[in-house]
C-alpha cells in the first residue's frame, strides 16, 4: 500500500492510497486536493498516517500515539535502563574460558568491573548498584575477598592453564616468566609488603613482586606473590618447580630477561633438566668474553656465538635501530644527570651504579661531576645485545624465542594500564592476594578478547572495545495491556554491532 499525488484536469493534485491485488492497482481513500504546495503536503502527511492505522503499523512517534508514547516514558525510571555491555562482552568470554564453573558469583561481578571500570573496591561497589542494579555492600566484598585467594587461586590457575593449553594447541614447549614490583600507597611494612628494589622507582613504598608465567602469545599459566624485600634471582626455580608439579608439565624452555641471570639460577636450572634462554649482560662478562665481544666489526644483525662452557654458550647481536635507540636512550639520560649536577644538591650517596648515576664520579673532596670519558666509553656497546642459552637451537631460533618475551613485558604493562593493577590501597594480606587473583582472571579474559579480535581481522583493538561496552544499554519495560515485563537490547552503532556479533558468534557455546 502507498500513496500518490495525481494531476487533474482543473490543475489541481489529488492525494490517494494506492494498493495492489492480483497484479491489479486500486485507489482505496483519496485524501484530497489541493493546488497549494502547502495543502498538498498536508494532504500527503495525512496519507502517510492513514496507510499506517490501515496496516495497523503505526509509526513510533506518530501523531495518534504523541500520548501513549509519553505515557510509557512516564513510568521509566532510571532502574529500567542498565550498562549490559561488559556483560554481554566479559562476561561471555569469561563463561567460555570455563571460570563460570566456580559458581561465584561475587567474583564474576569483581573480575567484569576490573575490566570495564577498574575502580577501588568501593568505587567498584557503587559501579555494580549504580550500572548493574546489583547491591553490594562493600563490608560484603571485603568479606569475601578474605577467603578468595585460598579457596579460588588453585581452581583459577587450573581454569587458565586448561584454557592456554586449548589455545595454543598443546604447545607449552616453551614458556616465558617475568618479574614485577607493585607498590602500596601505606607507608607501613608487615610480612608481605616490604621496601626494596623498585622496578617503578617507588624505593620509599612497600612493595610486593609478582611473578608471571605465560605461554607462546602472553596466554596466562600461572603467577606467584613474594615479598617486597624478595631478591628476584630467588624466585624462578621454585616458581617453576610448582607450576610444573601443578600442571603435569614436561620441562619446556624457559626464557626470561637478565634480572634472573646468576649464576646459581644457571646451575639450579641445569641440575633440575631445564632449557633456558636468558638475557645476558654482556658487560659484566670477563674481560676475555668482553674483548672478544668488542674486536668484532659488525654489519646489522650480525651475531657471533663464544663457548663459556660445555654446557652454555654465549650469543651476540648487533642490531642497528638497537643501536640508534641505546645511543637515543644514553643521550636522555646524561641530560637528565646534567640537570642534577647543576642543581648541586647531589651528595655521596648518589654514587652508585644505578641507572645512569653510574657515569658520576667525585672531583676534589666533595665536587660531584660528570665522567665524560665514561659516558664517551659506553657507546662501543650501542646495539650489541646478548644470550645466554644451553638449547641445541640456532642463533637465529634463540634470538627469535627471546624476542617473545615482550608476551609477558606486556601482560604486566596491561595489567599495570588497562586493568590498573597499581597502586594497592589494600594493607590486609588476604585482600592483596585477592586483588591479584581478580587482576590475573581479568587479564585472562582481556587476552581471549584480544585473540578473537585479531583472529577475526577486526579493526577494533582491545581498549576501543571495552569502551564501546561502557553504553551498550538495556531498557525493561512493562507492556500496559498484557502487564508483561520485556527487556530489549537497545540500538547500537555500527562498531558496537560489529563486536556484539563477534562476541555471539565466537562464544555462542561455552565450554
Amino acid at each position: 500500500m502507498f500513496f500518490r499525488k495525481k494531476k487533474n484536469a482543473s490543475g489541481s493534485t489529488s492525494v490517494q492510497i494506492i494498493s495492489k491485488a492480483s497484479g491489479r492497482y486500486k485507489v482505496v481513500k483519496t485524501i484530497g486536493s489541493a493546488t497549494d504546495p502547502r495543502e498538498i503536503e498536508s494532504l500527503t502527511f495525512k496519507a502517510k498516517q492513514e496507510i499506517e492505522k490501515l496496516t495497523r503499523q503505526p509509526k513510533l512517534f506518530g501523531f495518534d500515539d504523541d500520548r501513549i508514547i509519553e505515557s510509557a516514558f512516564e513510568k521509566l525510571e532510571n532502574s529500567s535502563i542498565r550498562t549490559v555491555g561488559p556483560e554481554i562482552v566479559f562476561g561471555k568470554i569469561f563463561d567460555h574460558i570455563g571460570f563460570n564453573v566456580l559458581k561465584q558469583e561475587m567474583f564474576r561481578h569483581l573480575v567484569i568491573a576490573r575490566l570495564a571500570f577498574p575502580l577501588s573496591k568501593l568505587k567498584t561497589a557503587e559501579y555494580l548498584y549504580r550500572y548493574q542494579g546489583i547491591s553490594h555492600d562493600i563490608n560484603s566484598i571485603y568479606r569475601f575477598l578474605d577467603k578468595l585467594n585460598n579457596q579460588l587461586k588453585d581452581q583459577i590457575e587450573q581454569i587458565s592453564y586448561k584454557h592456554t593449553y586449548r589455545v595454543l594447541k598443546g604447545n607449552i614447549s616453551v614458556v616465558f616468566y617475568d618479574l614485577t614490583t607493585l607498590y602500596f600507597e601505606a607507608s607501613d611494612e608487615d610480612d608481605l609488603r616490604k621496601t626494596g628494589f623498585s622496578k617503578e622507582g617507588k624505593h620509599h613504598k612497600p612493595q610486593i613482586y609478582i611473578g608471571l608465567l605465560v605461554g607462546l602469545g602472553g596466554y596466562a599459566i600461572g603467577y606467584d606473590i613474594f615479598e617486597g624485600n624478595t631478591y628476584e634471582g630467588h624466585t624462578l626455580i621454585p616458581f617453576l618447580e610448582r607450576i610444573r608439579a601443578k600442571f603435569n608439565l614436561d620441562k619446556p624452555i624457559v626464557i626470561a630477561d637478565a634480572g634472573l641471570l646468576s649464576n646459581k639460577n644457571i646451575t639450579q636450572l641445569q641440575e633440575q633438566g631445564y632449557e633456558y634462554i636468558l638475557g645476558a649482560r654482556i658487560k659484566n662478562e670477563p674481560k676475555g668474553i668482553k674483548y672478544q665481544i668488542l674486536s668484532k666489526t659488525y654489519a646489522d644483525k650480525d651475531t657471533i656465538t663464544i663457548i663459556k662452557n660445555s654446557l652454555t654458550k654465549l650469543i651476540v647481536q648487533f642490531s642497528e635501530v638497537r643501536a640508534a635507540k641505546d645511543a637515543h636512550s644514553r643521550k636522555k639520560g646524561l641530560t637528565r644527570l646534567e640537570n642534577r649536577v647543576k642543581t648541586g644538591k647531589l651528595t655521596k650517596t648518589s654514587l652508585n651504579n644505578k641507572g645512569y648515576n653510574k657515569y658520576l664520579k667525585i672531583s676534589g673532596e666533595v665536587n660531584i661531576e660528570i665522567d665524560y670519558e665514561k659516558f664517551n666509553q659506553d657507546a662501543v656497546w650501542d646495539g650489541l645485545k646478548g644470550y645466554i642459552t644451553n638449547t641445541k637451537l640456532t642463533n637465529k631460533q634463540v634470538i627469535e624465542n627471546y624476542s617473545n618475551l615482550w608476551y609477558v613485558e606486556r601482560a604486566f604493562r596491561m595489567s599495570k594500564t588497562d586493568l590498573r593493577i597499581r597502586p594497592i590501597f589494600h594493607r590486609i594480606r588476604n585482600r592483596i592476594e585477592a586483588h591479584i587473583c581478580i587482576s590475573f582472571t581479568a587479564y585472562c579474559v582481556y587476552k581471549e578478547l584480544e585473540r578473537v579480535l585479531e583472529e577475526e581481522k577486526s579493526s577494533l583493538s582491545v581498549k576501543q572495545a571495552t569502551e564501546l561496552t561502557h553504553n551498550m544499554y538495556q531498557i525493561t519495560y512493562t507492556l500496559p495491556e498484557s502487564k508483561h515485563t520485556k527487556s530489549k537490547l537497545m540500538k547500537m552503532d555500527e562498531k558496537q554491532t560489529e563486536l556484539y556479533n563477534i562476541i555471539q558468534e565466537k562464544f555462542r557455546v561455552s565450554q
